[in-house]
């Protein structure tokens, strides 16, 4: 099972006029520690600061070489579907193709709240805007006919994972339609996973990405909340280290280590584990 992580920036750390330094230090710091991937997540209005995952990852893409770079799961009903395709084509470009494109429907009806959206038909709309995006990176032609014109290396789009724990119906579609399933390691429990991972399998799929997985081994005040996760890795280092065997035994192929407090030092620990 590989490990790799996820970088969630902090709105109340300081100096804010270093936000961009912290965050290329710490991709840098992934990558050099041999770190397969650094992933990022999709939020607007859950009453937390977050940036727009896109350019956090054209950052990262900046300042590193080698690794993947990821989005679970960039929430498609939210967003104007050519629009998107085309700001996902340019990070895939700048990137040069490291980008994996985890995506859903959104869960969170707040986010929907904000914009004035569908939260109740986020789900058909999801459908809609995946296959408009698809046809768009294939140069087809979209809404009245205009076309996408597709950068060079670009066509067909990135790898896509489907973001879903608890629908059949999606897990099914990740495993035929998608190139991964990527559940939430915070919104999942136990079963879940072991229902989701026996659904995925059975229906052919084989890259399953268990995304957003808190860690902290060091008891830190802020992770109060992540500690009542029982899926999470918020906990001290000998039932860390049992729980990340669990993940491996369900199947996963790869999991989206977080740390909250971005202490990588808990995450190369954890590494060691397997």
């Amino acid at each position: 099972m590989k490990v790799s992580t996820m970088i969630r920036p902090d709105p109340t750390v300081q100096p804010h006029d270093r936000l961009l330094a912290r965050m290329a230090d710490y991709a840098r710091r992934i990558e050099a520690g041999g770190f397969p991937g650094i992933w990022v997540g999709d939020s607007l209005g859950r009453g937390r600061a977050t940036l727009d995952p896109l350019i956090e990852l054209s950052v990262v893409a900046a300042v590193t070489e080698r690794v993947e770079l990821g989005i679970s799961v960039l929430q498609l009903p939210l967003r104007n579907p050519i629009e998107l395709a085309h700001r996902v084509q340019s990070v895939q470009a700048l990137s040069g193709g490291r980008l994996r494109l985890g995506v859903g429907s959104g869960s969170t009806r707040a986010d929907f709240e904000l914009l004035g959206y569908d939260y109740d038909h986020r789900f058909g709309i999801m459908k809609r805007s995946l296959e408009t995006m698809r046809h768009a990176w294939r140069g087809e032609a979209v809404n009245s006919g205009g076309t996408l014109s597709v950068w060079p290396g670009c066509e067909g789009g990135p790898p896509i994972l489907m973001g879903a724990w608890r629908s059949p119906r999606w897990i099914t579609f990740a495993a035929q339609e998608c190139q991964g399933w990527t559940p939430s390691g915070r919104y999942s429990s136990w079963d879940d996973l072991e229902l989701g991972m026996k659904i995925y399998r059975e229906a052919g799929g084989t890259n399953a990405v268990l995304a957003n997985v808190a860690v902290d081994l060091g008891d830190r005040p802020e992770s109060a909340s992540l500690k009542e996760v029982t899926t999470s890795l918020a906990c001290p280092p000998d039932e860390a280290r049992r729980r990340l065997k669990r993940i491996e035994q369900i199947g996963f192929d790869e999991v989206l280590l977080v740390s909250h407090s971005s202490v990588l030092e808990d995450i190369e620990r954890v590494r060691d584990f397997l």
